[in-house]
C-alpha cells in the first residue's frame, strides 16, 4: 500500500527564553495507508511531539509532513484547523469528555462544526456509539460510565467524522488491564474492519504488540524499526 503519511527531514525545537531546546532530530518516516503503528520510547523522547506534528496540532521547525498529498506544514492556521477536523481523529490518555454532556452529546461535538442536519448528525452518532458497543449508553453521563466506557465514548467521538487517520496518545495508560484490552481490541477492529490508519504512542509493550509496526524514539532520534 502507498504511504499515506510522509515525514521528511523533520526537526522540531522549542525556545525557552533565548535557549533552543531540540526535541526531534531529522526525522524521516513513512506510514502506509491502513497501517497500525506504535511509537515507543522513554519519557521526553519526542513521541507526543511527533504525534502532534503528524496530526497538525503543532508545526515542525523544518521539514515536510505530507499527508494524502498535502504538505500540512505549509498550511495556514485556519486551513490547518479545517484539515484536522476532516482528516484526524484524536484519542487521549485522559478521555477529555465534558461531564455535563451525555455520551451522545459528547460524540456529537465534532459534528456541530459541519453542515450536517440534526437527523444526519444523529445517524452518525448512533453509528459511532454502536461501533464501540455503547449504543445502550447513549443518554448516560461520563460519571455514570466506567473508565473503559469513557474511553470508548472518546473513541466514538474520534471516529464520528469518519477520519482517515486516528492518533492515540497513551490510550490505555489510565485503564486497568481488562479495560485496556477492550480498548486495544476495539482499535484493532477499527484498523482491520474500517481500514483506519492508526498511530499510537505507548509505553506498554503489550499495547505495542497489537500494532503492525513499532518505531522507537530516543532523545529525538528514530533509532530502530521492528516488525
Amino acid at each position: 500500500m502507498p504511504d499515506i503519511i510522509k515525514v521528511q527531514d523533520v526537526n522540531k525545537s522549542y525556545w525557552r527564553d533565548s535557549i533552543e531546546i531540540p526535541v526531534l532530530n531529522n526525522i524521516t518516516l513513512g506510514i502506509n495507508e491502513g497501517e497500525f503503528l506504535a511509537l515507543m520510547g522513554p519519557s521526553g523522547s519526542g513521541k507526543t511531539t511527533l504525534l502532534n506534528l503528524i496530526s497538525g496540532i503543532d508545526k515542525p521547525s523544518s521539514g515536510k509532513i505530507i499527508i494524502n498529498g498535502t504538505d500540512i506544514a505549509g498550511l495556514g492556521e485556519s486551513a490547518l484547523a479545517k484539515w484536522r477536523a476532516s482528516n484526524i481523529g484524536f484519542v487521549f490518555q485522559f478521555y477529555n469528555l465534558i461531564p455535563v454532556l451525555t455520551a451522545y452529546e459528547n460524540v456529537e461535538l465534532p459534528l456541530l462544526l459541519t453542515k450536517l442536519s440534526k437527523a444526519e448528525r444523529r445517524k452518525h452518532v448512533e453509528t459511532a456509539l454502536n461501533i464501540v458497543n455503547l449504543g445502550d449508553r447513549i443518554d448516560h453521563y461520563p460519571k455514570q460510565l466506567s473508565g473503559g466506557q469513557e474511553q470508548r465514548v472518546a473513541i466514538a467521538r474520534a471516529i464520528v467524522t469518519d477520519p482517515i487517520i486516528l492518533v492515540a496518545d497513551e490510550p490505555t495508560g489510565d485503564l486497568d488491564k481488562h479495560s485496556a484490552d477492550e480498548i486495544l481490541t476495539l482499535m484493532e477492529r477499527l484498523n482491520k474492519e474500517f481500514n483506519k490508519t492508526i498511530i499510537m504512542v505507548t509505553h506498554d509493550p503489550h499495547a505495542a504488540s497489537k500494532a503492525h509496526v513499532t518505531r522507537h524514539l530516543e532523545k529525538g532520534d528514530l533509532i530502530q524499526e521492528a516488525v
